[in-house]
């Protein structure tokens, strides 16, 4: 088997190391970590892709890297293992049910419509917008009303300000970060004690989670597992989401065939003018689905997986021993040339229901897979879908030249400068 040696993962060039790797060694190839003095196995066959996170899961834990984000997160469903994440799934998987998330639409159309009020003044006085920096901004205030409801005005009266503003401000993802964040469990903490005794009736995902019960105990969550819960819902109800819309309206403004096809779609569709229409009207807008999708297959936010063997395990036709770690890069997995014509073209005609049948099901999955896919997949495909709606319905967004597109692939994949639009209206 091909080896390479570097720390895989952790450098800022891991991505393009590994497409050049991929390129050389195909499938599979194991890279040599100094940093931990043992092997990592980069795996990119759909078989095995399906083995690792469906048919065999309950062979590997979480990979590499977890201990990073347990310091940011804490024990929640997105780091949490065995019994414990199998009980805070079964209990939090009713919270993301389509009923529920249709639940949060005027959320959603509220925070679009007042960026778009805001942008089309910005057009007619043709200044640019910060692209990236406003999806994040966006995407934020979405999931924290979502989460926090009413009560995200009081939190932000007794803290001077969004308390989570941290998250859009300090992009770093370093230890330093992981200090402030944590730092906001007592406003958390707070929060959940005022609920307790207020007796109001809330609608946002902190009543859901305090309402949440074990099956078989019927026992709530500790204060700890809320909070930890509440803080993963923060970060990763935010950034793959706003790394997503970043990459879509770029990928559009490259495009203007794509562009001008979408907007033909959204003219005609009778559920243009609707105030903040359901997850099953956007769904009928087939053309928008594909667009979407197929921005995420060429830039998946979240664009590796990392998984650990408990027991020796079979892999490309290799044993893989006990206790190794297994990468698997979504983003060469998505650009796999065997499954996929013209891997780095955009063409979201490749989603269309007709072409479905030319690829595996576990070439495409920019929301993982198997018992562990991200349980805010419908979430963030609503809030993706009303919002490239609403704003491309009325506004074209233009790049601005700027520095070539690099990319930047650590925890998320996303743009290594900002993206600068110039807004037009339609």
């Amino acid at each position: 088997m091909a080896t390479a040696e570097f720390d895989v993962g952790s450098t800022d060039d891991s991505l393009e190391r590994m497409i050049q790797l991929f390129a050389k060694h195909g499938d599979i190839y194991r890279v040599y970590v100094p940093a931990r003095k043992a092997f990592t196995y980069v795996v990119h066959h759909p078989d095995d892709v399906k083995r690792i996170l469906v048919s065999n899961h309950r062979n590997y834990t979480k990979g590499v890297g977890l201990d990073r984000v347990k310091i940011l997160l804490g024990n929640g469903i997105m780091t949490s293992e065995g019994e414990l994440w199998r009980r805070q799934r079964m209990m939090l998987q009713p919270l993301f049910h389509r009923r529920v998330i249709s639940g949060f639409a005027e959320t959603i159309a509220a925070a679009t419509d007042a960026l778009l009020e805001r942008w089309e003044e910005l057009a007619r006085r043709g200044e640019p917008v910060n692209l990236t920096e406003e999806m994040s901004e966006l995407t934020l205030e979405i999931v924290l009303k979502a989460i926090f409801g009413r009560d995200l005005e009081r939190l932000s009266a007794e803290f001077g300000g969004n308390p989570f503003g941290v998250v859009t401000k300090e992009p770093a993802r370093n230890l330093e970060f992981a200090y402030k964040f944590r730092s906001l469990t007592r406003l958390v903490a707070s929060l959940i004690a005022h609920r307790r005794t207020d007796g109001v009736e809330h609608l946002d995902f902190v009543a859901m989670l305090m309402n949440a019960r074990d099956k078989e105990t019927g026992a709530p969550m500790s204060e700890r597992e809320l909070i930890d819960e509440i803080m993963t819902l923060v970060v990763a109800g935010h950034e793959t989401t706003a790394s997503g819309l970043n990459w879509t309206w770029y990928l559009l403004a490259q495009h203007p065939q794509v562009e001008a096809k979408l907007h033909a779609e959204l003219d005609s569709a009778p559920q243009a003018a609707e105030r903040a229409p359901s997850l099953a009207q956007l769904e009928q807008l087939t053309y928008l689905r594909q667009v979407i999708d197929e921005a995420l297959r060429l830039y998946p936010p979240g664009w590796v997986l990392s998984r650990r063997t408990i027991e020796p395990d079979v892999l490309c036709g290799y044993t893989i021993p006990a206790g190794t770690n297994v990468l698997l890069p979504l983003y060469l997995l998505h650009r796999h040339p065997r499954y996929w014509s013209e891997p780095d073209q955009f063409r979201p005609e490749r989603f269309a229901p007709q072409h479905e049948a030319e690829r595996p099901r576990f070439a495409y999955m920019p929301f993982a897979a198997g018992p562990r896919h991200c349980i805010g997949e419908t979430f963030a495909l609503y809030e993706m879908l009303m919002h490239v709606q609403r704003v491309a319905r009325r506004l074209r967004l233009v790049q601005v030249p700027g520095p070539p597109l690099e990319l930047e692939a650590l925890i998320n994949l996303r743009t290594r400068h900002p993206v600068i639009m110039r807004l037009e209206r339609r």
